[in-house]
């Protein structure tokens, strides 16, 4: 598993002291390699002549900019600890299974963490008596229209060693299938079942369902379909079942009818710091392997799912490639996997160069 167990690590960041004096908002904006413009809102609470940095990454470009002068009008000033603002949060971001409001939870933790650390004069896993390892990442990259391997394959033409995580469709043929699996390079197939009208939905296919199953025998499977057919075809390799899209808490974790092979970590989708570290010491005791996974972060929220990854499983397959992998055409000039942690400064967010 490589990170050690270490309950209460929530606890030992709960008690920083924090001071905050103001906050501010700004959009970022990008066509990403989906084929859609994210939006995401970057957080900055500023207090004692330093800033912390956060990102919500809610999905809804309307709902982020509807309600940008609302949360800038926010009056956040205290005098306390980090655990007592998250404990504010709770009012102003009521605790709900809802993404939106978990998204904008996590990006005001992850600006209230980065700040109190820098207060403080620590890094991430100083704090929590720890280190920051090298981070192995797979990309998550689309096939095009009509899909082709193409573009995994220009990736792998740049940077040979390369992983991936896709996203198999109903309109991929039995050659595709084949090809991407002659790359040997992909690691996770997300079958996205959990999802219900949205622009990424996967219905459960049993031809797609089979062809996921022969030809990646060692690639995680997440999220498949909870159908009886589903289940009963894809029983024997239950072992590598992971999930992701269900998670947003450790008591989710353990309600799942099966040992999980894996668990996708999503911290915004969990919403709290708490949750997150809670999530992830449970998973630890039952070494159950974890992996995390991005959101097209467009600004500091990438560094923070690193660097969460980084301490606690970044020996995993994580999702959490540079920026520079989800837009433009493939390319050399990148950061390689794993990568490697300069020395650690104060603050919440991976050391890369």
């Amino acid at each position: 598993m490589g990170a050690q167990v270490d309950t209460g690590a929530y606890e030992k960041l709960a008690q920083l002291p924090l001071r905050i004096e103001k906050h501010e908002l700004r959009l970022h904006e990008r066509e990403v390699s989906s084929g859609f413009t994210r939006v995401t809102t970057e957080i900055i609470i500023e207090g004692d002549g330093q800033q912390g940095f956060g990102e919500d990454v809610s999905y809804d470009e309307q709902l982020q900019r509807a309600r940008f002068d609302d949360v800038a009008a926010l009056d956040l000033s205290t005098t306390s600890t980090f655990g007592g603002f998250s404990e504010r949060l709770e009012m102003l971001f009521p605790h709900e299974q809802v993404e939106e409001k978990l998204y904008a939870r996590w990006g005001f933790e992850g600006a209230a963490l980065d700040l109190a650390l820098k207060q403080a004069g620590l890094s991430f896993p100083e704090a929590l008596g720890r280190e920051y390892r090298p981070l192995r990442f797979v990309v998550s990259t689309r096939l095009g229209s009509p899909p082709s391997a193409e573009i995994p394959k220009g990736w792998l033409r740049f940077h040979p060693r390369l992983e991936f995580k896709l996203d198999p469709q109903s309109s991929w043929s039995e050659e595709l299938f084949r090809e991407l699996a002659e790359t040997d390079r992909v690691r996770i197939l997300d079958l996205k079942a959990a999802y219900v009208g949205t622009p990424v939905d996967q219905p459960y296919d049993p031809d797609m369902y089979e062809r996921v199953k022969c030809y990646f025998p060692n690639a995680w499977i997440e999220d498949p379909s909870s159908e009886p057919e589903a289940v009963t075809q894809l029983d024997e390799v239950r072992d590598r079942w992971s999930w992701d899209a269900i998670v947003h808490s450790v008591e989710d974790v353990k309600s799942l009818d099966h040992r999980p092979g894996a668990i996708n970590i999503k911290p915004s989708r969990i919403g709290t710091l708490e949750r997150v570290l809670e999530t992830i010491e449970y998973c630890l005791e039952q070494e159950i392997p974890l992996y995390g996974g991005g959101q097209f972060e467009l600004g500091p929220g990438r560094a923070q799912i690193q660097a969460l990854a980084s301490v606690f499983y970044a020996d995993g397959p994580n999702d959490v490639a540079p920026g520079g992998y989800n837009h433009g055409d493939p390319r050399s000039g990148l950061p390689a996997s794993p990568l490697a942690p300069w020395t650690a400064k104060p603050g919440f967010r991976f050391p890369l160069e």
